[in-house]
């Protein structure tokens, strides 16, 4: 599982896989009467496809390094596993999906999680992850908040139930985000726990 052509092809096929994922959902909803393909953003489940998109490509080419690419890297295997997580758990089963709309489910809250978590569990390079990293990468959840909140609070659009400040008041929707801010606090410290203890022992 370590040698590097498994690694890049496996990445390359999550790259695709989200990729496809997300072009079959800009298309269902630019299809739909009430579609706003504007809205997509507002998705967590659409930015973490992103990032999986943008980290797996550029393992898959070779060029994955840097700290900024250490950081997104972080965001998008917790991200993921948020979407996958919270998808089953609280929204699975609340809309009657057919076509398209179910293909693009299924591979941004299904496929690609499963995709990418294997291949960071299995394949991907150990002692990247610092303290400092995961600090960094809890920006990406504050400012998914900054920008769906506000936005919802002026177009009265929300992406999520437990985040519609319009149904639930401001109280509710908070503690919901700390709970889930909590949730991608741990999963952070415990990727970076799991990457320091299989890092690789350098010598003497």
């Amino acid at each position: 599982m370590r040698s590097e052509k498994l690694t890049r092809a496996w990445f390359a096929v999550t790259a695709l896989v989200a990729l496809t994922g997300l072009g079959t959902q800009v298309a269902a909803t630019a299809s739909a009467a009430d579609g706003r393909v504007a809205n997509l953003l507002c998705f967590f489940t659409i930015d973490s496809n992103l990032l999986v998109t943008l980290t797996s490509a550029l393992v898959a080419l070779g060029v994955a390094r840097g700290r900024l690419f250490t950081v997104l890297w972080l965001d998008a295997l917790v991200g993921i596993i948020v979407t996958g997580i919270v998808y089953q758990v609280a929204l699975a089963g609340l809309y009657e999906l057919h076509g398209l709309s179910l293909f693009a489910d299924t591979m941004l809250h299904k496929v690609t999680p499963i995709l990418f978590v294997l291949a960071w569990l299995l394949a991907a390079p150990r002692g990247v992850l610092s303290r400092r990293t995961v600090w960094w990468s809890l920006l990406y959840p504050l400012a998914w908040l900054a920008f769906t909140l506000p936005r919802g609070a002026i177009t009265g659009f929300y992406p999520y139930p437990f985040v519609d400040a319009g149904a639930l008041g401001y109280g509710q929707v908070t503690l919901n985000c700390v709970f889930i801010g909590l949730f991608f606090t741990a999963l952070a410290a415990g990727a970076f726990l799991y990457d320091r203890r299989l890092a690789p022992v350098e010598p003497a």
